[in-house]
């Protein structure tokens, strides 16, 4: 019983417990007065078990009820925590995948959230950002790094603006960042590249403006007008010239507002069967009313659908036809008009059909080969016309040019009724829209006396037209022969140069043509004495000769033999007549190994032998090479003169043509080089320029002198013209292109004030590639002037070539004038080619005041000479330049 009582009084005392716990949590205000525990057990045990078992068991539930909420409440918390997790992974992960990098802040400007894309965009790391970081620290981070180049205040203004800013990296792309402020104080920054966007921008404008260049070139008249007005919104150059009208005034309009009533009428009613068309294109003709005059206009109009394939535009192209239709009605008499021309040209024409062979058409001219009339030939084949042979052979001919098809040009024999002629025979094969050979077209044209005519030019061209002798040119290449057959053997050979005395006398005396006849008649001495050598005039007065034999022993007597030949009188038109020759002469190989060299050492002798007298013999001398080490010496001093910066420049005006020095205002100068040798002094340019081009000492020498003069002429600062000489040799050695532009780039001179004078041995050296250069410096922006003319070749064909932009007449017809008439004719012509060419004229040497008055009579452009100023140094023309001005204006500012 006891052991029932502890147990249940255990029970009691635990029930007591948890009613007192439950009592405790669930009535707070209520006090117990416990004054002992013993006390309290002494009430608890006088009440109703069932009672306290009831109690008990409500507070069981009541906790397990509050336990539940706890564990529910513990559970939601768990899930919300959770849930608000995988949204922020989901919106990391996508602000993390954005295109564009995203930087937060808050109110203090800490940075709470930078994305992947940012730090990728910049070059950054994750490790870069730090706890706390401000924009400003990242700023300066990016700034570090070399990819931010504003500061924060201009960052934070401009991203801040509705355009954004525009940031450019180092490798190229460009970032437009704007700026967000939010309403808690915060901000938001995006960070987007626009390197493509840009790009295609720029492109699409660059189409755009490429697209309406073309169109504004297109020679048809070219609009556009919107369909919902049928307000014009383009319209191109044509356009502008056909109506009369600027695109500026056009656009904006319909055509009530632009032309007349009918015109505006007959154009909208156009418009609108465009619109109306199956498939949006529309072609008429039509007349309008333009200035009064009614023109015939054929037009067509598409209609330009947007990407909604709805209407948005008008496009139309028209042309004026109203003298196209005038032609058509002149086609058929031009038609006759052709149909007589191809009959009654000089060649003979013929048509032939492939499949068969045979003729369809043949000219008048054509009846002299087919010995028949052509209308008996129409249908015939060539072995219905030639004999069995010829036949042969031109059908042979004709199956060789089908097979190419193309163009094959021949000469060969063809039998007429006035014998065996020459043509030359040109056949092209004509095909069909399917590729194939439909028609042979021949023409034969008789070239018979051209070839003989070209075969007497070919003699003319190395045989002197007086005397009928081998010319210079001939000469040379019996020489090359006569070396060639001598080498490598003891052989030898004399050169002789003869020059005849007395013939300026004789022309002087008893004119020209009796001094042509003394040519002849000493030729044909020439040519009994020399017993089968070779024999050739190589200038007015000076003959050419090759003897073989012992040497110089044949050679000298020879000369002494000719010389005793010539001395004896001639009779010319019933008058004795007397004269003499002079001799030098070179021997192989003692005295050179090339024609050249002979030729040039027996000229060497022949120059000895005239100082010593007349009508003597010398042989060459080795100590005649003096004049030819003094010039070798010249060019080394000439070398180190280049190098050592010995020369210097001077420079000489240029001048507008008036009728006095005062009225010829300065236009330019023309830089001149100059060379002051330490030792003989001041050396003409007519001395070293010739060593300096022989050698090649010119192409580096032009060059400094080509910087130079654009240099000096940038720093004036008046914009006067400056004119550079070049040499052919410029142009064979070296980029001459490019060495002008990267000169003009690093002068800063504008390239029209830059002048390049040339010679026409630009061209004549090689006449393709000194035009195709001309081009490329004239692309440049220069100007280009030909020097010297009339003192070379002075080829017209140059002139029509090339357009210079000026022609120098050459001193040498200047000095002349109002002395020789000639050169005043000369002057005179030049000019009117010149200003006929549109280009300008200037004339050099000019040194008198009747000299300038005559070429401001005749209207010449320029001069240049003493008169106005001879070439100094830069310096002595401080004034002309604009640099006393520019230094008193200085003086008076300061």
């Amino acid at each position: 019983m006891a052991e029932k009582n502890w147990h249940v009084g255990s029970t009691l005392s635990i029930a007591v417990q948890a009613l007192l716990c439950l009592a405790g949590a669930g009535a707070p205000a209520r006090a117990f007065a416990a004054s002992d525990s013993f006390a309290v057990s002494r009430d608890l045990a006088r009440l109703d078990p069932g009672v306290i078992w009831e109690a008990l068991i409500a507070g069981i539930v009541v906790c397990s009820f509050l336990a539940a909420i706890g564990l529910w409440l513990h559970s939601a918390l768990r899930r919300s925590r959770r849930l608000q997790l995988r949204r922020n992974v989901f919106i990391s992960s996508a602000m993390n995948n954005l295109n564009q990098g995203v930087v937060m802040t808050d109110a203090q400007r800490r940075i709470i959230f930078c994305n992947d894309r940012y730090l990728e965009i910049y070059g950054l790391r994750r490790s870069d950002l730090r706890p706390n970081m401000t924009g400003y620290d990242i700023l300066r981070l990016r700034r570090e790094r070399g990819v931010l180049g504003v500061t924060d205040d201009e960052f934070y203004q401009k991203a801040a603006s509705a355009n954004g800013l525009i940031t450019e990296l180092p490798d190229g792309r460009a970032i437009l960042v704007k700026y967000f402020v939010l309403p808690n104080g915060g901000s938001v920054a995006t960070h987007l590249d626009v390197s493509e966007e840009r790009r295609l921008s720029r492109q699409l404008a660059s189409t755009k403006q490429f697209l309406e260049s073309v169109l504004d070139h297109v020679p048809a008249c070219v609009a556009a007008k919107n369909i919902e007005d049928g307000c014009y919104i383009f319209a191109n150059s044509a356009y502008e010239k056909f109506w009369g009208l600027s695109r500026d005034f056009a656009v904006g309009r319909n055509a009530r507002e632009l032309f007349a009533p009918s015109s505006a009428a007959s154009i909208e009613a156009a418009d609108q069967a465009a619109l109306n068309s199956p498939d949006g294109q529309y072609r008429n003709e039509f007349e309008v009313d333009r200035a009064g005059a009614r023109r015939m206009v054929a037009s067509i109009r598409i209609v330009v659908r947007n990407e909604s394939n709805k209407p948005e535009f008008l496009l139309i192209v028209f042309e004026d036809i109203t003298d196209r239709r005038s032609l058509s009605e002149e086609l058929e008499s031009t038609k006759k008009f052709l149909e007589l021309v191809v009959d009654n040209i000089p060649v003979a024409l013929i048509v032939e059909q492939v499949k068969d062979g045979r003729y369809l058409l043949a000219n008048r001219s054509a009846e002299t080969i087919l010995n028949r009339r052509r209308e008996e030939a129409t249908g015939l084949t060539a072995s219905d016309i030639f004999n069995a042979k010829e036949a042969k052979l031109i059908v042979a001919r004709d199956e060789a040019a089908i097979k190419k098809r193309g163009m094959i040009t021949e000469e060969h024999p063809i039998s007429t009724k006035d014998g065996l002629r020459l043509f030359l025979t040109r056949r092209a094969t004509v095909v069909n829209d399917a590729g194939e050979p439909q028609y042979l077209i021949k023409t034969h044209e008789d070239v018979t006396d051209r070839r003989q005519t070209e075969s007497r030019m070919a003699h003319m061209a190395y045989h002197d037209g007086l005397t009928d002798l081998p010319n210079r040119a001939a000469f040379l290449q019996a020489l090359t022969q006569m070396i060639e057959a001598c080498e490598g053997t003891d052989e030898e050979f004399a050169v002789l140069c003869v020059d005849l005395d007395g013939l300026k006398e004789v022309n002087d005396v008893f004119g020209h043509a009796l001094g042509d006849k003394l040519l002849i008649e000493v030729a044909h001495r020439l040519q009994d004495s020399a017993r089968g050598g070779v024999v050739a005039r190589l200038s007015g007065d000076e003959f050419g000769l090759i003897i073989d034999g012992k040497q110089p022993e044949a050679g000298l007597a020879l000369a002494q033999q000719i010389g005793e030949a010539v001395a004896k009188d001639f009779q010319i038109d019933g008058r004795p007549v007397r004269a003499g020759i002079t001799t030098g002469m070179s021997v192989f190989p003692h005295n050179g190994t090339d024609g050249a060299s002979l030729l040039a050492n027996a000229g060497a002798a022949l120059f000895r032998a005239k100082q010593k007298s007349r009508g003597t013999i010398s042989l060459y001398q080795p100590e005649m090479d003096q004049q030819i080490r003094d010039r070798r010496v010249l060019h080394q001093d000439l070398s180190m003169a280049v190098k050592n910066g010995e020369l210097s420049l001077a420079f000489q005006p240029q001048g507008a043509a008036g009728h006095s020095v005062a009225e010829s205002e300065i236009i330019g100068f023309e830089a001149l080089a100059r060379w002051q040798h330490p030792v003989r002094g001041q050396v003409s340019p007519a001395e070293f320029i010739p060593i300096a081009e022989e050698s090649g000492l010119i192409v580096e020498m032009g060059e400094w002198i080509l910087r130079e003069a654009c240099r000096e002429a940038a720093s004036w600062p008046k914009p006067l013209q400056v004119a550079v000489n070049l040499s052919p040799a410029q142009f064979m050695h070296g980029d001459v292109v490019g060495l002008v532009h990267s000169i003009l780039i690093e002068t800063g001179l504008a390239p029209g004030r830059l002048e390049l004078e040339i010679t026409e041995g630009v061209l004549i050296e090689d006449f393709d590639r000194g035009l195709a250069l001309l081009r490329r410096l004239k692309a440049l922006g220069v100007r280009i002037s030909m020097d010297d003319f009339g003192s070379g070749y002075s080829s017209l064909s140059y002139l029509q070539a090339f357009p210079f932009d000026k022609i120098k007449i050459d001193r040498a017809f200047i000095i002349n004038l109002g002395r020789n008439p000639q050169s005043a004719a000369i002057v005179r012509a030049v000019i009117d080619l010149g200003h006929g060419l549109e280009m300008s004229i200037i004339a050099e040497g000019v040194e008198t005041v009747d000299q300038l008055a005559f070429l401001a009579n005749e209207g010449c452009d320029g001069v240049q000479g003493y008169l106005l100023g001879k070439p100094l140094p830069i310096g002595k023309y401080a004034g002309l330049v604009g640099r006393a001005e520019a230094m008193e204006l200085a003086l008076k500012t300061g």
